[in-house]
């Protein structure tokens, strides 16, 4: 094991985990507007699949860009997005000031 291994698996760095949240929160925003989507309308086409979220529970997590994985692919799903691409990712970090490569 090299020594950067060595960090406990538990130990997150705070901002690299606040970059990731921006990343979510980004990557959807940029979504719903592409679609011209308000968080009503997510909130009722997540409805048409089972999925009951109120448009205000939607909009905060969003904003903090905190979901689990499964609400992160139903609203992909709802906004028939195709992918999240690699390039985009990495895109969105370095618009962050924080680069992945």
């Amino acid at each position: 094991m090299s020594t950067t291994d060595n960090k406990s698996v538990n130990q997150v760095n705070p901002n690299v985990s606040a970059d990731w949240r921006q990343l979510v929160q980004r990557i959807l925003k940029a979504e719903m507007s592409k679609r011209g989507t308000k968080y009503q309308d997510l909130s009722d086409r997540l409805a048409q699949i089972g999925i009951y979220q109120s448009a205000d529970n939607l909009r905060n997590k969003v904003n903090k860009g905190i979901m689990g994985a499964d609400l992160l692919l139903q609203i992909m799903y709802v906004l028939n997005m195709r992918r999240i691409e690699r390039d985009d990712i990495v895109d969105i970090f370095a618009d962050l000031g924080s680069p992945l490569e």
